[in-house]
């Protein structure tokens, strides 16, 4: 059931993602050549406490830092660790906040350093797709306007969209209804109501090998539960996907 906020509620979800906000920014000044995604967990932490939140990552599912940093080929929820970055890097950095009970979370991706042409073209492609998304998200339209969006403007700069991950809503919980996944037909499933919260965060790779993905929280489950679980599917549409080769 996709929760729908009062102007109040949309208020406190606002307030948390602010400081987000501030330490995306903080982030971003930080990450160079020879800093640790380590340093930056640290950098986080206490941006986040000093501004009266919580790191709404750390302890989730026995997570042990307050940001998620996936490097290069990893494509989301990596562990912070002490390795350096290093010049032509790409690091995404997920950060999550709590705040008076209410959640905010959002990610951002930055090169370090000099890039390579094909790395500044999957940049300006998952910018223009998160865009792209955003504008598709409008009161009585459908959820798959916005997977449409995003994976054309996908497809456009020569991208794939990564099938195993997509976007939820927040609020109360760090994950609740709706699952939005960043692939689909125009106008295909459920209106999203105005006062509802999904987060859009396209993940794309431009090279013939797969993104390093790693393991979901349901670990020990089959792939298609893990699958379903991830992408908000029920059985039968997980099966519909499947005879179409989604999974394949």
């Amino acid at each position: 059931m996709i929760p729908i906020r009062s102007a109040a509620e949309i208020d406190h979800i606002r307030a948390a993602c602010i400081i987000v906000h501030s330490v995306q920014m903080a982030l971003e000044t930080a990450v160079a050549p020879g800093v640790s995604t380590q340093q930056l967990d640290e950098l986080a932490e206490a941006t986040i406490r000093d501004q009266g939140g919580t790191p709404a990552f750390k302890g989730y599912h026995d997570f042990p830092a307050s940001i998620c940093t996936s490097v290069n080929a990893e494509a989301v929820h990596g562990f912070p660790r002490t390795e350096p970055l290093r010049d032509g890097d790409v690091v995404c950095v997920d950060v999550g906040v709590k705040l008076d009970g209410w959640f905010g979370d959002g990610a951002f991706t930055i090169g370090v350093g000099h890039l390579t042409d094909e790395v500044h073209q999957l940049l300006t492609t998952t910018r223009a797709a998160l865009e792209a998304g955003i504008a598709a998200a409008v009161a009585g339209g459908r959820l798959t306007d916005i997977s449409h969006a995003v994976e054309m403007a996908a497809v456009a700069g020569g991208a794939t969209v990564i099938r195993e991950y997509g976007g939820h809503g927040i609020g109360r919980d760090l994950h609740e209804d709706p699952q939005l996944r960043h692939r689909g037909h125009f106008a295909m499933v459920e209106h999203p109501r105005l006062g509802s919260h999904p987060c859009t965060t396209p993940a794309f790779h431009i090279s013939d090998m797969p993104p390093d993905i790693r393991p979901a929280p349901s670990l020990g489950q089959d792939t298609e539960v893990v699958c379903r679980e991830i992408l908000g599917l029920s059985e039968s549409e997980y099966a519909e996907l499947a005879d179409e080769g989604v999974f394949s």
